[in-house]
């Protein structure tokens, strides 16, 4: 078992090791091993030229990232949290996202904006938004949103090797929690296919739609439903942008039953993306429901913890939406 720390760094010391332009850059990210530990050893390891602590400055730092970038390094920028990113949406957006298209294709950007996104615990609205949304609806992006251990080093090292920006929201509160990792996933040379959603559980019954930390959830949750005779098929997005809305509709197929499950606010989310996709395409004709979105609470995170339980959606909100969707 390895926790998703532990994968993480992994993938950050064997791109590294393997391309000399990979460079680290974020605050507190080498001599103090990262503010979560992701880059634990690598300065002593790498030197001050590859794994470079920054000033509290998002808005410095990833511009001199994104420049990098421009002239063929692979920068990967660490975010403290993406909710500080706001400070540098220029860069991530208008200098990262637009420029190969702007350029023509001329001028690629091969860097990669990673950090932890989402709610954590206890630390109110300012630290606790989903960005997948915001970031999944510009094109020039790509945006991935790892659950377990395998999906957080494959979809990492794919990050690095790919000449696009890439957005990677990891999720704090998964850091610690240790995922079997199969022998080929510990491998140098393993990645997981950016744009590829992954079934975690098959089922019959009804289809499960997450990604990040909810896919957790809903494997409890069809865990129990399971006692009682109702089989959900669990589906890990893994990636927000470019989305695998064909695995998506094939298990619909199957199912007849959709309920998306996310941590973002409802509006405008991505589990409104998935069902709109859904009724734009031929998988609408096999719902024999509406589908149902289960969402994070439309409010800024509130800092008691049992009002931020309630702003976030637990197993019990994926049980009641999916009994209602079943009408059981």
């Amino acid at each position: 078992q390895v926790t998703v720390r532990d994968a993480l760094n992994q993938a950050l010391d064997e791109e590294l090791e393997r391309d000399e332009r990979v460079f680290l850059l974020g605050e507190e990210v080498a001599q103090y091993d990262g503010a979560y530990k992701i880059s634990r050893g690598l300065w002593k390891k790498y030197g001050d030229k590859r794994v470079i602590d920054t000033p509290i400055s998002e808005m410095g730092f990833t511009g001199i990232a994104v420049g990098a970038a421009m002239v063929w390094l692979r920068p990967v920028c660490e975010f403290m949290t993406f909710n500080f990113s706001m400070q540098a949406i220029d860069q991530v957006i208008n200098s990262a996202a637009k420029t190969c298209y702007m350029s023509a294709g001329s001028i690629a950007v091969p860097i990669v904006f990673r950090g932890p996104n989402g709610a954590s615990a206890g630390v109110a609205a300012q630290h606790s938004q989903c960005f997948a949304a915001w970031y999944g609806h510009c094109p020039g992006l790509k945006v991935v949103s790892p659950w377990s251990s395998e999906d957080a080093k494959g979809l990492l090292k794919a990050s690095i090797r790919d000449d696009n920006p890439v957005v990677m929201l990891e999720n704090e509160l998964l850091y610690g929690v240790p995922f079997e990792m199969s022998e080929q996933a510990q491998s140098k040379d393993f990645i997981v296919p950016i744009g590829k959603a992954k079934i975690e559980r098959q089922g019959t019954h009804i289809t499960l739609v997450s990604h990040s930390r909810p896919v957790g959830h809903c494997l409890e949750a069809a865990a129990i439903l399971a006692k009682e005779g109702v089989e959900c098929e669990v589906v890990n997005l893994r990636t927000i942008r470019p989305m695998d809305i064909e695995t998506v509709e094939a298990s619909v197929v199957k199912t007849n039953h959709l309920v998306t499950v996310e941590g973002g606010w409802p509006q405008f989310g991505v589990g409104a993306e998935i069902c709109a996709r859904i009724m734009e395409g031929s998988a609408f004709n096999y719902l024999d429901a509406p589908a149902v979105r289960v969402t994070g609470a439309d409010v800024p995170m509130p800092y008691a913890k049992i009002l931020e339980d309630n702003c976030i959606p637990q197993v019990k909100d994926i049980i009641f939406a999916v009994k209602k969707t079943l009408n059981i």
